[in-house]
């Protein structure tokens, strides 16, 4: 708050002025003969006067100004202490901006360590999983040939014992017993109806029937000449879940055409001439 401006009473000035005035009008009125000396004296009590009078004003003048230069000087003094604030505000804002950079920097560094053990160890799982991967791929594939080789066993086995049964179906067949033809047939059929469960099929070819290479195969592995004829199925073949497991083994015949035709006898020279 601004302190109130000094007051001068000014009634003692006045109050003077008027007598000094008072007195030079006497002066003039009732002195007849006034040397240059009464004159000199009332001039300077006019002056005095007039001086007395405005005096007051000045000396209130030069108070006030004072008062406002003392009163702008406390508010740049107020000023200056407020801009001291505002630099030591600032110089602790530097200071934690200083502090906030240096913890930054230190995140940073520690962020790009833990971003390289990161892709260290990345890289390290994924090398750990790329050999249990192939190892695990390695007994896999060790697993499944071994698979392989068992299923290849049974189904040679389960072939074995097919023929076996087919064998011995064809051996009651030619005993021409009925019952045992009837029975052996019936245990055939059971034998390969369980076959066929675990996708064994039997391939019977039909007799009296060119023989075909592509489809058939003799007991020897041997080939015959064109045109053979099959004329018993020695063993029937096999397929897997749809994939040929061994072809069927029948026996054949050399057809007529192929057989090499006998001469004819000759005549005696007797008939011919005739």
């Amino acid at each position: 708050m601004s302190e109130p401006a000094p007051r001068i009473s000014k009634l003692p000035f006045i109050f003077g002025d008027l007598l000094l005035l008072a007195s030079a009008g006497y002066i003039a009125l009732y002195g007849a003969s006034l040397g240059k000396w009464q004159y000199a004296a009332m001039v300077a009590a006019v002056a005095f006067g007039a001086w007395l009078a405005v005096w007051p004003f000045v000396l209130e003048f030069r108070a006030l100004t004072k008062l406002l230069e003392s009163s702008a000087l406390g508010s740049v003094t107020e000023k200056i202490k407020d801009l001291d604030k505002v630099a030591a505000s600032i110089s602790n804002a530097v200071t934690e901006w200083q502090h906030l950079q240096q913890s930054a920097t230190q995140t940073v560094t520690a962020a790009e360590h833990i971003a390289e053990r990161m892709t260290a160890e990345a890289r390290n799982f994924g090398e750990i999983l790329s050999r249990m991967n192939e190892t695990e791929k390695n007994h896999l594939r060790l697993e499944v040939e071994k698979l392989r080789r068992a299923e290849g066993d049974w189904l040679g086995i389960t072939v074995r014992i097919l023929d076996h049964i087919h064998a011995l179906h064809q051996a009651g067949v030619r005993s021409g017993q009925r019952n045992i033809v009837e029975q052996l047939s019936n245990f055939q059929h059971a034998c390969r109806e369980t076959a066929r469960r675990i996708g064994i099929l039997p391939v019977m070819p039909q007799t009296e029937i060119p023989f075909d290479p592509r489809a058939h195969r003799l007991l020897d592995d041997s080939t015959p000449d064109d045109g053979a004829i099959i004329t018993e199925v020695v063993a029937p073949g096999y397929t897997f879940q749809g994939q040929i497991v061994r072809l069927p083994v029948v026996s054949v015949k050399e057809s007529e055409s192929a057989q090499p035709k006998a001469e004819d006898p000759e005549l005696p020279l007797e008939q011919s001439a005739s």
